[in-house]
């Protein structure tokens, strides 16, 4: 301020009005770069009590069910560990884990969902099922036992190997989701 003060005592020539602009743009500047700083937080919905529990056993899930795409068992159990791995500080660990999650995928199959004027089926329903077993060791009363199921459609005149993989993918982060808000986003 008294650099301004002492500007406006010497009159307004054209130098000082010159260092007067530019003192009062970079001020400007400064005070619209602090205004624009701003804290960001994720909410990533896990709540979970991380001085009592560290760690997390996911045991790999095998695949049960009638219909079976090899693939599948591998796509699932990848997304459901990296699930845990993002959006906690849980530490995966291959046994005497503080949270313990296993199963098996129980069900994979397809339905006709549409007919057409034709009396053929126009669209199929894919549907993933999973059986999972949760154990929290360090407080029982959240234990269960629970299904989760997918589902995914496509036109019937596609066959199912060729969007077998993109479909399987959406279900399992579907699935993963529903498996991780179950267990730890107790909200």
């Amino acid at each position: 301020m008294s650099y301004i003060h002492s500007i406006l005592r010497q009159g307004w020539g054209s130098a000082a009005k010159v260092q007067l602009r530019s003192s009062l743009c970079v001020c400007s500047l400064l005070a619209l770069v602090l205004s624009s700083c701003a804290i960001s937080y994720k909410f990533n919905g896990a709540s979970i009590d991380y001085m009592t529990t560290k760690t997390i056993q996911i045991d790999p899930f095998p695949i049960r069910s009638t219909y079976v795409w090899a693939p599948m068992q591998a796509i699932f159990n990848n997304k459901l560990t990296d699930i845990f791995a993002q959006q906690t500080k849980l530490k995966q660990v291959k046994r005497g884990g503080d949270l313990i999650i296993a199963g098996e995928i129980t069900g994979f199959d397809q339905f006709n969902k549409g007919v057409g004027r034709d009396g053929y089926s126009s669209q199929v329903q894919l549907k993933m099922t999973v059986n999972v077993r949760f154990t929290n060791t360090k407080k029982h009363s959240e234990d269960f036992e629970r299904q989760f199921s997918a589902t995914s459609e496509y036109d019937a005149t596609q066959q199912l190997i060729n969007v077998q993989e993109e479909l399987v993918t959406q279900m399992t982060k579907d699935i993963t989701e529903q498996i991780f808000n179950a267990t730890v986003a107790n909200w």
